[in-house]
């Protein structure tokens, strides 16, 4: 049963008045990948609406307290590349979220469906794997791919892409870097190197830093994004195989702890599994009211 099966089934099938009700849909949402405090204040505000509105329809009034959540993180600023506009977009997250596919997937997704010219930066110099996975993209795409031999400076790489981008007719640079475990120090202090050189390099261009999460790994996702926005101050969070997860409660967290909005999800392994992200469409997926 999907997980919004699961909320949907639990309204139809309680007492609205019973009191223990919001105890078990506190027990549910936190069973849906929110925080233990997120998911009493949620049921807290959800309880204190009821007694002031009553007590119906009490699915449609958790789904307009959910849509408030996710506007925490509206920055309301478009994610798509706009004319005239350089953009640098570097990628970031911990091993095996899926970081290469999906720079693969913008770039297809920027070159296809907005005509916008991109260059990808293989700058996961740590892994010949990752360099050649991402120049075989590159190929299938048509796309040119920087890239430097298997343990190069990964800021070289970022900077030699911005280079080549800025000399020519090139709207975007998307840079896939290493795979880092978020308790590394160490490597966290690498990617505000590269951190650095993008802002240094490309100037006045807009710039974005997107961390890519697996929607399978529920309240990890949560820790890696906070350890990850405290050292480079990501613009936004790239949810991958949303299609093998049943929940996604971590996006509400993200946005009402961290103001991270989701800009893409990733439900597939090809180039055209992606999408925008949909917070009223999200909302009614996680509730089963869709």
């Amino acid at each position: 049963m999907k997980f919004g099966e699961k909320i949907k089934n639990f309204f139809s099938g309680k007492n609205n008045q019973d009191e223990g009700l919001f105890d078990d849909l506190c027990d549910l949402l936190i069973e849906g990948d929110f925080g233990p405090a997120h998911a009493y204040k949620i049921t807290d505000v959800l309880k204190d609406r009821c007694k002031k509105e009553g007590f119906d329809n009490l699915l449609q009034k958790l789904c307009l307290l959910l849509e408030e959540e996710l506007k925490k993180a509206d920055k309301n600023e478009s994610f798509i590349l706009k004319d005239e506009e350089f953009t640098a977009i570097l990628i970031l997250g911990v091993n095996g979220v899926g970081k290469t596919t999906t720079a693969a997937k913008l770039s297809y997704m920027y070159n296809y469906q907005y005509n916008k010219k991109t260059i990808l930066a293989a700058a996961d110099t740590f892994r010949a794997a990752a360099i050649d996975q991402l120049k075989i993209h590159g190929e299938k795409l048509n796309t040119r791919v920087i890239a430097h031999k298997q343990g190069g400076d990964p800021a070289a790489v970022v900077y030699d892409a911005l280079e080549a981008a800025l000399s020519s007719s090139i709207d975007a640079v998307i840079a896939d870097t290493a795979g880092r475990m978020h308790t590394k120090s160490a490597l966290v202090e690498e990617l505000r190197k590269i951190d650095r050189v993008v802002e240094s390099k490309a100037g006045s261009a807009r710039y974005l830093k997107y961390l890519v999460l697996d929607a399978t790994t529920g309240r990890n996702a949560f820790t890696q994004a906070e350890v990850f926005h405290s050292a480079v101050e990501l613009d936004g969070v790239i949810l991958t195989k949303y299609d093998s997860t049943a929940k996604g409660g971590v996006v509400f967290s993200l946005a009402s702890e961290l103001q991270l909005p989701v800009i893409y999800l990733c439900t597939g392994e090809k180039y055209t599994d992606i999408e925008l992200f949909d917070p009223k469409l999200f909302v009614r997926r996680f509730t089963g009211i869709e």
